[in-house]
C-alpha cells in the first residue's frame, strides 16, 4: 500500500517525517511516496487534490475541509513562533497600509494573519519565502513577511522588524498560533487515517528520542543553513503540539477558523475539521 506524502524540505519536517519515510518505525505495510516542495506550492497541490497526505496552511486549510481531514500529529503549532513582518533598517514607512509587502504565497498562514492586522495593505506581491529577505534589502519591496528560518538571521542581514505577528494572535487570542498541519484525504478510509495519524506519531516520537538520527536527512535538505539555525528552527516550530495537538491544539485551530468566519475569509466548515 503506498501514499503519496508531502512536506517541505525545512528542517522541522524533515525532523518529523525522518523516521516514517526511512522505515525507523514500523510503518505496518505502508509506503510513501515523497513530494517536497515549499508550502504554498503543497498548498497548491491540495488544491488540486493531488495529494493523498500532505503539509498545509491553515490557511489553505480553510478551504480544503471538504476534501482533506487534520491529522492530530505533524503540525506546527506554538508560542512566539509566527511570521515577521520587516523591512531593510534604513527604510522609513509612514503607512503599512500603503506599503508594497512580499508575503511567501497566498494562502500561507502567515499571509492570513498579515490580513488581520492590516485588512487595508493589499499591495502584496507572492515571493518565494527564500527570496523575501534579498527583495526587500534591495528594496524591489518596501517590507517581508518571513517564516522559517529567515526569522533568526534577518537582523544580521540588515533588517529590522515592524511587526511580529505570532505576537500579535497571541494577544488576539491569547492562544498558540497553528501554522501549518498534516492533512489526509478524506477519501482513504476512516481506519487507515487513524493510522496513519499514530505512524506520524511515532515518527515524531521516534525522532525527538533520538534526535541526532534525522540530522543527516535535515542537512540534506537544508542547503546551506547553519547548524546551530537548523537547531533553532526544529526547536521553534517542533513540540509536543507535533505529537499530538490535545484540547488546546484543537481549540486553537478552531479559533482561528472562527476569525475566518468573523473576517467572511469563509462561510462555513465541514462537520468536524479533525481526523477523530
Amino acid at each position: 500500500m503506498n501514499f503519496s506524502l508531502g512536506f517541505s524540505p525545512c528542517p522541522n519536517d524533515c525532523f518529523i517525517f525522518d523516521a516514517l519515510v526511512h522505515h525507523k518505525i514500523d510503518t505496518q505495510g505502508i509506503d510513501f511516496t515523497v513530494v517536497m516542495e515549499d508550502v504554498e506550492a503543497l498548498n497548491n497541490r491540495a488544491f488540486a487534490r493531488e495529494l493523498d497526505i500532505t503539509k498545509l496552511s491553515y490557511h489553505a486549510f480553510l478551504y480544503l475541509t471538504a476534501h482533506y481531514a487534520l491529522l492530530n500529529s505533524g503540525s506546527a503549532l506554538g508560542f512566539n513562533c509566527g511570521p515577521l513582518l520587516v523591512k531593510d533598517a534604513k527604510t522609513q514607512i509612514g503607512d503599512i497600509n500603503q506599503a508594497t509587502i512580499a508575503i511567501p504565497g497566498k494562502y500561507t498562514t502567515a499571509n492570513f494573519l498579515l490580513s488581520l492586522a492590516f485588512p487595508q495593505a493589499t499591495r502584496r506581491e507572492e515571493t518565494l519565502f527564500s527570496d523575501i529577505e534579498k527583495r526587500v534589502l534591495s528594496h524591489e519591496v518596501d517590507a517581508g513577511l518571513l517564516i522559517h528560518e529567515n526569522r533568526f538571521t534577518y537582523e544580521q542581514k540588515g533588517l529590522e522588524k515592524i511587526i511580529d505577528l505570532g505576537e500579535f494572535w497571541e494577544s488576539l487570542i491569547h492562544a498558540p498560533i497553528p501554522l501549518g498541519g498534516i492533512v489526509v484525504k478524506r477519501s482513504i478510509e476512516p481506519e487507515l487515517q487513524k493510522t496513519i495519524g499514530e505512524l506520524i506519531r511515532k515518527s515524531v516520537e521516534y525522532a525527538f528520542a533520538n534526535p541526532e538520527s534525522c540530522m543527516d536527512y535535515v542537512r540534506r535538505h537544508a542547503q546551506e543553513m547553519d547548524e546551530v539555525v537548523m537547531k533553532k528552527h526544529i526547536a521553534l516550530y517542533v513540540n509536543s503540539f507535533s505529537i499530538d495537538l490535545g484540547e488546546t491544539g484543537r481549540q486553537a485551530v478552531e479559533l482561528l477558523f472562527q476569525k475566518a468566519v468573523e473576517h467572511k475569509l469563509i462561510e462555513g466548515l465541514a462537520p468536524s475539521v479533525f481526523v477523530d
